[in-house]
Formats: structure tokens, C-alpha cells, sequence
């Protein structure tokens, strides 16, 4: 069995109707049968698959109500359903679009017809499949992003931040372990002043404003 074809379960309980669809799609996908809702639901409880075809006339439980169990539960509920019926009244549509399933085709079918409707809505459902990968993803990447907030205990005297943990920390060092911050180092000018009062005067003055800090090399 070829594991890399899209799985699919029909659920139907015409012998040749399971027979006539398993043959339809045999060549392009992995084939599962049940011959009624209660068999149908114990192997989705088993083995996910990728798209469902199921009937509604069916002894102890119609298509109705396996669609609704199916899209009740959290893990089965995105599983794409296609109802495939002889009901051809716009009520029976209607109930099989309530229930939860994504498409609808009318018995006697046109097998391209199927073929089609199937290929669309495993492509949605990669593309869906797709689309939550990528929010979970970015959901976790927002996660890691560190962002402070809140009131830090600082020393009057040395400025050190005082972490979870007790121990006290360089503002720079605490920055780097709790924010995405990085640092270039430089000098202000009141500093420039006090530490390099010779070069103060020139370097203060080539620049048209007073600057927030003046890059050096330490």
C-alpha cells in the first residue's frame, strides 16, 4: 500500500455502491470501507482519514447524525465530509450542510464529477492544513520574544537589576537575558567630559547639536 495517497473512508451500506466508489479511486487513493455509521465512526476513531464519502439512508444511524458526531469531536471535526446520496431534495442538502459536510453529490453520479469534487477538498484541506501549521508557528515564534515589562528592583548606588532568581545583574546583561536588545557601545557627553576632558571640547564641538552618545572604542 502506497502510504504517500491521500486516504479516504466511504461510508455506505449498498454493497455496490462501496464497490463502484473503491473501484472509482482505488488507482489515486487508499481505500477504506464501512457498511454502516457505527463501523465508520469506530475506524475514524482508529485511523484519521483525509476525506470522508459518506451515505445518509442507513439502518441505526443516518449520515446526519455520523457527520455531526464527527464534527463534535476536536479531533476528527476537520476531517472534509462529502455526502453521497440519492435524496436529491434541497431539504436533504440543506440538512447534510447543517450537519457539517462540505459538499454534496447526487446519486446516479458522473465519476469525473467525484473525482473532481474529491481533489478540490483535499486540496483545501491541505491548504487549511497548511495555514494552521503556519499560525502555530508564528503563534510560537511571538512566544519566544521577550518582553519586559513590569517594575525592576535597581541598586540606587551601582544600578545592577535584581533577577527571579536573587542575583544582581549589569542593566546590559539583563537586557540581553530577558529582551531581544543588543548593544553598540559608546560614550555620553557628560561622560566624555568627565573621563576624556581633553578630548571633550573638540569632539563636542564638531557636531552641530549636542548628541545622545558618541560612539567610541573601548
Amino acid at each position: 500500500m502506497n502510504e504517500s495517497k491521500p486516504s479516504i473512508l466511504i461510508i455506505d451500506d449498498n454493497p455496490q455502491n462501496l464497490k463502484l466508489l473503491a473501484d472509482l479511486l482505488c488507482d489515486d487513493y487508499r481505500i477504506a470501507v464501512a457498511k454502516d455509521g457505527l463501523k465508520g465512526l469506530r475506524f475514524v476513531d482508529r485511523a484519521k482519514p483525509e476525506l470522508i464519502l459518506l451515505d445518509i439512508m442507513m439502518p441505526e444511524m443516518d449520515g446526519y447524525e455520523v457527520c455531526r458526531k464527527l464534527k463534535a469531536d476536536e479531533s476528527t471535526k476537520s476531517i472534509p465530509v462529502i455526502f453521497v446520496s440519492a435524496l436529491g431534495d434541497v431539504f436533504d442538502k440543506v440538512e447534510a450542510f447543517s450537519a457539517g459536510g462540505v459538499d454534496y453529490i447526487t446519486k446516479p453520479f458522473q465519476a469525473q464529477e467525484v473525482l473532481a469534487r474529491i481533489r478540490t477538498h483535499l486540496t483545501l484541506r491541505n491548504l487549511q492544513i497548511q495555514l494552521e501549521e503556519t499560525n502555530a508557528r508564528l503563534r510560537k515564534s511571538l512566544d519566544e520574544i521577550k518582553v519586559l515589562r513590569g517594575i525592576f528592583p535597581i541598586c540606587s548606588y551601582c544600578k545592577r537589576i535584581r533577577d527571579d532568581e536573587g542575583y544582581w545583574n549589569q542593566i546590559e546583561q539583563y537586557l540581553r537575558t530577558h529582551s531581544e536588545a543588543k548593544f553598540t557601545h559608546g560614550i555620553c557627553p557628560d561622560c566624555v567630559k568627565s573621563h576624556y576632558p581633553e578630548y571633550a571640547e573638540k569632539i563636542l564641538s564638531s557636531q552641530n547639536s549636542q548628541p545622545a552618545c558618541i560612539p567610541v572604542k573601548l
